[in-house]
């Protein structure tokens, strides 16, 4: 495994003063044109209204999903589209389809559901249906989210008072339709979006019983982050003679994302997470690691060296995780430490760094993780704590980007000082490992009784 030789220098490293601190909107302005790039939003054949909140929202110019989408979608096509995280896959489907349902529509009232837009997580559902809504607010067309976690009634209620596109998690829309709740006689257009991720976790079946439930003549857009048979087989078998559109560049991390690792040894993570936290005590921060459990002992870790986070994970209550990212996109706490599950539902402006605390057990998460910062045109920092019995994931991640990842040498002093200038003794940091590690062992062996 080829490494650089590049020194490590926590300072000169982990400390940006130079990092841009201008404010910006949930949608900045992008820089990621190809084809289109002497294209703009105000040349292209949408409704005034659309126009207006591209222009509210700061869309310049289409990012070159964007530009290959919007055209084959507004045509009726079917989309069979590939494309990394953080290129604007949403508003590349979310534009032309606002567009035809506000053309199509001559009032505002909705006598019907006509687009489905299916997520894998609740996270992602919410944060899609806000660039739906905030594209759509000058136009005749309602969006609304359906997720599980919360009560139902409210959702049935507002489904009766009429919307035209549902962005949706696979459980409580089959709860609805189930409980007749829900009609999609009349969809017109199906999106799947993060289709990959949404097959990973299992929804296959769902995705299939809801084809069955759906009108025979739609349209359907298939978006995913990474393609291989298993996905390839699947797209195919949801459209018809789609076009297809990947985005593909040779290293699939975004090129404004500044990533790197660096070898330390599990016991002394927390004290260069620390360290990075107190050199950059204005910066953004979402740290990754691996189970639930240790999201909350590094949480408390934390916590004991008066530094403010909170965590993100699946045993957490809907409400509660949907608190902690109102909370954190509002600043309120600089730290968000967050499992796998979430790597691709947090799309906050600004996050400064990524922290892989651990590194993901499967590599394509590790693009998933590293692309919550430098989104859109925005400059990122990512950086993995690696040891010695991580070496092989760190292997297996450099294969799947194609490449090695830049190392940053700690030299034995700048090691040694961050160890001694903890505020934290060490033995209390390693009783805390231990506690974690029996609590996440007697959790599976729990597992393996039921």
């Amino acid at each position: 495994m080829c490494m650089s030789d590049k020194r490590f220098d926590l300072k000169t490293r982990f400390n940006f003063p130079a990092l841009i601190k201008t404010s910006i909107t949930h949608f900045p302005s992008v820089s990621l044109q190809a084809e289109g790039q002497n294209m703009k939003f105000e040349q292209y054949n949408l409704a005034p209204e659309i126009k207006r909140s591209l222009e509210e929202s700061g869309f310049r110019r289409p990012t070159d999903i964007q530009f290959k989408s919007i055209g084959p979608i507004m045509h009726g096509d079917d989309v069979l589209a590939i494309a990394q995280t953080g290129t604007g896959k949403t508003a590349a489907f979310a534009i032309p389809v606002i567009h035809m349902l506000h053309e199509n529509k001559f009032s505002s009232r909705s006598n019907g559901i006509r687009c489905i837009v299916m997520v894998p997580t609740r996270e992602l559902a919410l944060q899609i249906t806000e660039v739906f809504q905030a594209l759509s607010q000058h136009t005749r067309v309602k969006v609304f989210c359906l997720m599980g976690g919360v009560e139902q009634d409210p959702q049935i209620a507002r489904l009766e008072q009429g919307v035209d596109i549902i962005v949706s998690t696979p459980g409580r829309m089959f709860d609805l339709v189930s409980q007749g709740h829900l009609d999609l006689g009349q969809i017109e257009i199906l999106i799947l979006d993060e289709a990959d991720h949404m097959l990973d976790l299992g929804f296959i079946s769902d995705i299939q019983q809801l084809v069955k439930k759906l009108p025979r003549k739609r349209q359907t857009l298939f978006f995913s982050a990474t393609i291989n048979p298993y996905i390839k087989k699947v797209a195919y078998s949801l459209v018809t003679n789609p076009i297809r559109i990947q985005i593909s560049p040779k290293d699939p991390v975004a090129r404004n994302i500044e990533h790197s690792v660096a070898f330390i040894e599990m016991d002394d993570k927390r004290f260069f997470l620390e360290r990075l936290v107190n050199e950059n005590p204005e910066s953004k921060i979402v740290v990754f690691v691996r189970t639930k459990v240790r999201a909350e002992r590094v949480s408390l870790a934390m916590e004991k060296l008066n530094i403010k986070c909170e965590t993100i994970h699946g045993d957490k209550e809907q409400t509660d995780r949907l608190l902690v990212m109102k909370r954190f996109k509002n600043g309120e706490f600089k730290i968000l430490i967050a499992t796998d599950v979430s790597a691709r539902g947090i799309d906050i402006p600004n996050v400064d760094f990524v922290v892989n605390y651990d590194l993901p057990e499967k590599p394509e998460n590790y693009v998933h993780r590293v692309g919550r910062t430098g989104r859109a045109d925005k400059k990122g920092i990512a950086v993995s704590f690696c040891s010695i019995d991580e070496k092989p994931l760190l292997e297996e991640i450099e294969l799947y980007i194609g490449k090695p990842v830049e190392v940053m040498e700690i030299n034995k002093q700048d090691y040694g000082e961050t160890l001694a200038f903890t505020a934290e003794t060490k033995s209390d940091w390693k009783t805390l490992l231990r506690e974690a590690e029996e609590e996440e062992k007697n959790r599976k062996k729990r597992k393996k009784k039921k």
